[in-house]
């Protein structure tokens, strides 16, 4: 007998898995004590009618009572105490179920295993310790953007992260449509690629354009040769060196920006940054003066000046400018003290 019920008992764990078996138990306890209470009580009662009962049922199992119907009999009393023990037993059951749900749901969490639902996000695909999490806090230092950071299986076995409410994490073969998919980078704004090597990186843009190919696509390459092999792939693919990954968070917040550094670091037909001493016999007292000045008579832009107190970028238009300090700009082509003493 006792390997019957055991063997049983086996079979019922393995055919009621997840939320079925709490749901099982409450059936059988309802279904049971209702036909044992149609015994136990009498008729004129009315526990046992059906409009009743099921009250009578909800009230008892969750050990509420309230008391406004109740059995009369003892073994009315007796299934009443029958109900509350089934009741106790389902309560149990579903809160382990419910426990266990949301523990795996954040184990899964942890190990990257989830499929996200988000629109308009970043998605860094590579994980570098320690580089990872700079390129993160930057990308996340505005507290607009939602990162989802993608990791091999064997580079992190946890999300690096979880403290950071702003990323979520995937875990896979970042070359695979799988991670594409749980990483929705179909939806994404942008997708940043920090692989291992430039052969890597070459193979999981490939895995981006196919999944994406209007997404921005930015990539940190060792060697910036090799960005011709990505333009094949993409010809609006943005490459940048791999050791300053700052870059890689600034077009990823500003697209386009790296076009702009690559101008200012290189002459060309769109002129070249320079620097100037101004001259004693300047006309401009504060930096909106020289702004105006040199652009309105040489089309250039000012962008820094070096005065007493350091280097400032960009500073205020009223910010004042001396004899001796240094103009930084971008122009046609360099100016000289006497270019600007031509102009008083």
């Amino acid at each position: 007998m006792l390997t019957f019920v055991h063997r049983l008992s086996c079979l019922v764990r393995a055919r009621l898995t997840g939320w079925r078996l709490p749901l099982a138990i409450a059936v059988f306890v309802f279904l049971t004590s209702w036909a044992a209470m149609v015994f136990a009580e009498p008729a004129d009662t009315g526990i046992a009618r059906p409009e009743n009962y099921w009250w009578y049922f909800v009230v008892t199992a969750a050990t509420v009572g309230y008391g406004d119907i109740a059995p009369t009999t003892t073994p009315g009393r007796l299934v009443g105490v029958y109900v509350i023990v089934g009741g106790i037993v389902t309560l149990t059951v579903l809160f382990t179920r419910l426990a266990d749900h949301i523990t795996s749901i954040r184990g899964n969490r942890m190990r990257g295993a989830v499929e996200l639902d988000l629109e308009g996000h970043v998605v860094l695909l590579g994980y570098t310790p320690g580089r990872s999490e700079r390129i993160v806090a930057e990308l996340t230092a505005e507290r607009r953007l939602r990162v989802v950071l993608c990791a091999w299986e064997d580079a992190v076995a946890t999300d690096p992260l979880p403290e950071v409410a702003e990323v979520d994490f995937v875990r896979g073969d970042l070359s695979n449509a799988d991670v594409m998919r749980r990483a929705c980078v179909a939806r994404a704004r942008t997708v940043i690629i920090d692989g291992r090597s430039d052969d890597e990186a070459l193979t999981i843009a490939v895995a981006v354009d196919h999944a994406n190919p209007d997404v921005h696509l930015v990539a940190a390459l060792r060697d910036l040769r090799r960005s011709e092999h990505f333009h094949y792939v993409n010809p609006r693919v943005q490459c940048t060196q791999w050791h300053m990954p700052y870059l890689l968070t600034e077009e990823a917040l500003d697209p386009g920006i790296t076009q702009v550094y690559t101008q200012l670091m290189s002459s060309g037909e769109h002129g070249n940054t320079y620097s100037l001493r101004v001259p004693a016999g300047f006309p401009g007292t504060s930096f909106g003066d020289c702004q105006t000045h040199l652009g309105r008579h040489h089309s250039a832009t000012v962008l820094a000046l070096r005065g007493s107190d350091g280097l400032r970028i960009s500073p205020g238009w009223q910010e004042p400018v001396s004899a001796g300090d240094v103009l930084y700009y971008v122009g046609s082509h360099r100016l000289t003290p006497q270019d600007l003493d031509a102009r008083r």
